[in-house]
């Protein structure tokens, strides 16, 4: 072998190493690369999964809250549906109520007019139970502090016998459906004789 041709080889096994050794290091460079680009689509891809997942939370909310506004909707409708048919009936039970009182004060010792006052009795006794199955409740609130929730003072009376404040006789009964205020009571309410301090309290 000629020394040009030791030469050549001696070359071929240099560049040859030389390549090798490129090629080590080529490796974990692109290893880390890859690592680098799975990190930040790893990254991405939670990302986006929460901003998903934070939609689809604010929509289950909503949903939540559309069903329960429409069960308070129809809890609502159920107990004032009939609000108004009651507030026309009411002034039937008032006629029936006078008309009671007014037959109790004449004398009634024929048997035909005691028949009409049962009768009478009998139907008020018949539409109150009908009304409070509904949830009608009376407010009748003679002797009771005078409450403005529930009560409509008509006028003040000196009563020496009562609290001031309180309730003396009832003009009209109030009602109400299901706890809310159909219609207030009107009463006459008493108030300290003269020289004494007392007034009707009418705020909240």
């Amino acid at each position: 072998m000629t020394d040009s041709d030791q030469e050549n080889e001696l070359k071929s096994e240099t560049e040859a190493t030389a390549e090798a050794s490129n090629s080590d290091t080529e490796a974990p460079q692109s290893a880390e690369a890859a690592e680098v680009d799975l990190a930040v689509e790893l990254a991405a891809a939670l990302e986006e999964a929460a901003k998903h997942r934070d939609v689809a939370l604010r929509a289950e909310a909503e949903m939540e809250n559309v069903r329960r506004r429409a069960a308070r909707d129809v809890e609502h409708a159920h107990k004032f549906g009939n609000e108004k048919l009651i507030q026309n009936i009411l002034p039937v039970i008032d006629s029936l109520e006078k008309g009671i009182e007014s037959a109790a004060q004449v004398s009634a010792d024929d048997s035909a007019t005691k028949a009409i006052i049962e009768g009478m009795n009998l139907c008020l006794k018949m539409f109150t139970d009908v009304l409070a199955k509904e949830g009608l409740s009376i407010v009748d609130p003679s002797g009771e502090p005078f409450n403005p929730n529930l009560h409509q003072a008509m006028s003040m009376v000196e009563s020496p016998d009562m609290e001031p404040n309180s309730v003396v006789a009832v003009v009209q009964k109030g009602y109400t459906l299901n706890e809310r205020l159909v219609r207030p009571a009107m009463v006459m309410v008493s108030k300290a004789p003269a020289g004494e301090s007392g007034s009707v309290d009418e705020t909240v």
